[in-house]
């Protein structure tokens, strides 16, 4: 995908959205075509890692042995050790865990129990710790350099429609920063699809209250549109134009055609004529 196409419509959209009292994020659509969801293999869910952060906050679970409890509670926003899990044994406290934070994290160990506790709410809403995301923790795990990853990590998932939806930056962040994780994202998504580029119907971007614009379309601004609609003004007091009257030349040319074809319409019925005065005798 081109950059100056993304940075065109990026502009665009800045310029046609409704502004808001509030950081608006920017979100990107990749709408894709040629795919059977029915297939595993046509399905999409990835976690990438961006270069920018999407301006959104993030939270993070870390499910830890007490062996860990120290480095997790450093960098983490919650830590719940293993022997704590029991306390997790009603619904609504699961589900108010599950909608509180972004990511969950596991120390490899403890996974199974993480599964047993956790893995019937959290695996529904894609938040089981996942080794693809670098979320299951080796003992001798770096959980602040992982952190500082998630900050900046997007799922891209297809869920069960052709379409892949994410943040991927906020209003107020350079076009450069948005344009590489634009980038990032997309070239992601075409690299696990069956037929690349093939299989991408069209790629929009928009604010959180606005419209999407599709990259590449050419997209007028407000002022352009308001000169064209003045243009398409009728002026009732305008009159039709008379059909243009034929050139003078063209109709000496035509004249002799047209005495030839009456002469010859003539000669015919005057030879009608004749036979039925011979028929007569």
């Amino acid at each position: 995908m081109d950059k100056e196409l993304i940075a065109n419509t990026l502009k665009k959209l800045k310029e046609n959205s409704p502004k808001k009292n509030f950081k608006q994020s920017i979100d990107l659509i990749i709408n894709l075509k040629g795919l059977d969801l029915k297939k595993a293999e046509h399905n999409m869910n990835l976690f990438v890692a961006l270069h920018n952060d999407t301006g959104k906050k993030v939270s993070v679970c870390a499910f830890v042995a007490a062996d860990m409890e120290g480095k997790a509670k450093e960098v983490c926003d919650e830590t719940i050790l293993a022997d704590q899990f029991v306390k997790y044994k009603g619904k609504s406290e699961i589900k108010k865990l599950a909608n509180k934070h972004t990511f969950f994290i596991a120390q490899a160990s403890v996974m199974p129990k993480v599964a047993t506790a956790f893995g019937r709410f959290l695996g529904p809403k894609g938040k089981m710790p996942n080794p693809k995301m670098g979320g299951v923790l080796p003992p001798n795990a770096n959980i602040k350099q992982l952190y500082e990853k998630l900050k900046k990590t997007i799922n891209l998932a297809t869920k069960n429609e052709p379409t892949v939806k994410c943040r991927i930056g906020q209003e107020d962040a350079s076009d450069d920063n948005i344009i590489d994780n634009i980038l990032t994202a997309y070239n992601s998504v075409i690299q696990k699809l069956p037929n690349e580029k093939q299989n991408v119907k069209s790629v929009m971007l928009k604010l959180t209250m606005g419209s999407a614009f599709v990259v590449g379309k050419d997209t007028k601004s407000k002022d352009d549109k308001k000169k064209d609609k003045d243009k398409l003004k009728i002026n009732p007091e305008k009159k039709k134009e008379k059909p243009a009257e034929q050139n003078p030349e063209t109709k000496e040319k035509e004249k002799p055609k047209e005495e030839a074809k009456l002469k010859k319409e003539a000669e015919g019925n005057k030879s009608k004529e004749s036979k039925k005065e011979a028929k007569k005798e």
